[in-house]
């Protein structure tokens, strides 16, 4: 099994524990950071629905807590037929932690459906270097 393999199973795993229970739309994602270790999250709704919080975030805040700062490798899962791509927040956020050529695998349930890289997803991207020539 590929490292690959192990991050979609994750994140189909994690998918499965998210908690949407007013769009039904369950997503899991799993990063792998710089050291190797993965780290998995579901989206999380609310009846406040802006407080709700995607996989991806998720994901991030686990990486985060783990001391970690660097993504080399996203797995995003969704249900139905179309491309689950991370949202226009996600792509921002996966951007402040990875570079543009960082591959984001969208996953169906079936498994792989499409690769992507962080520059494809968000193309001119605003992000920490713009702040260092400030």
């Amino acid at each position: 099994m590929s490292i690959l393999d192990d991050m979609i199973a994750m994140a189909r795993e994690t998918r499965e524990r998210a908690y949407a229970p007013y769009s039904n739309f369950q997503v899991g994602a799993c990063l792998r950071g710089a050291s190797g270790k993965l780290y998995a999250g579901a989206n999380v709704e609310n009846a406040a629905y802006p407080q709700g919080q995607c996989a991806e975030a998720s994901a991030i805040g686990a990486m985060i807590a783990a001391g970690e700062r660097t993504i080399v490798e996203v797995v995003v899962i969704g249900g139905g037929d179309g491309l689950c791509t991370p949202c226009g927040g996600c792509r921002q956020r996966l951007n402040e932690f990875a570079d543009a050529a960082t591959p984001v695998h969208v996953c169906g349930p079936e498994g792989l459906r499409q690769t992507f890289t962080v520059g494809a997803l968000l193309p001119g991207a605003f992000g920490p270097n713009n702040l260092d020539n400030a």
